[in-house]
Order: C-alpha cells, then structure tokens, then sequence
C-alpha cells in the first residue's frame, strides 16, 4: 500500500532530555525521530479514538441494562404518541 504523502507539519517544543530519548529510541529501531513520533502519535491517536467510542459501565449499570432489555419497562405516554405519529407519517409517505 503506498504511503500517504505529507503535507501538513507539526511542531513541538520538548525538553532536551526527552529529544535524546526519542533520538535514542528511533535509532533503536531504525527510524528517523520524525518517523518514532509519527507513528508513536498516530497509534495514541487512534487509542484514544476507540476509548472515546466505547461505553463503560459500573457493574451495578450494567446489570440494570441487561435487565431493561430483558424485561423493557412500558413506555411512558409521550413515548407511545410518538410511535403513533411516526407510524402516521410513514404510513402517507
């Protein structure tokens, strides 16, 4: 697959001691800092997106919801008028 090309730039101010550990890492394994921190950054990114779209729930809520969808509470009127009107509209649709 071939790379994207580049065409935006990020810059960073880090700490003298942090530039010699990200050099000293990226030599390790045979890439450039600029390459490490690609692709360091790009992994953390695309963590921290899967976190944000996952749900987590407490024990106790989440066995109320598997409760709730195994014996659903009725619906509350204004919940019933809904799914009327919604059947009414698409029925004339």
């Amino acid at each position: 697959m071939p790379t994207p090309q580049k065409s935006a730039r990020l810059d960073a101010r880090v700490t003298p001691d942090l530039l010699d550990q990200l050099r000293r890492v990226a030599e390790t394994q045979g890439r450039t800092v600029s390459d490490y921190v690609t692709a360091t950054l790009q992994s953390a990114v695309r963590k921290d997106i899967a976190d944000l779209e996952l749900i987590r729930l407490s024990r106790e809520a989440s066995d109320r919801f598997a409760a709730a969808l195994i014996d659903p509470p009725e619906l509350a009127p204004a919940m019933k008028r809904a799914f009327a009107h919604h059947r009414a509209l698409v029925k004339s649709a």
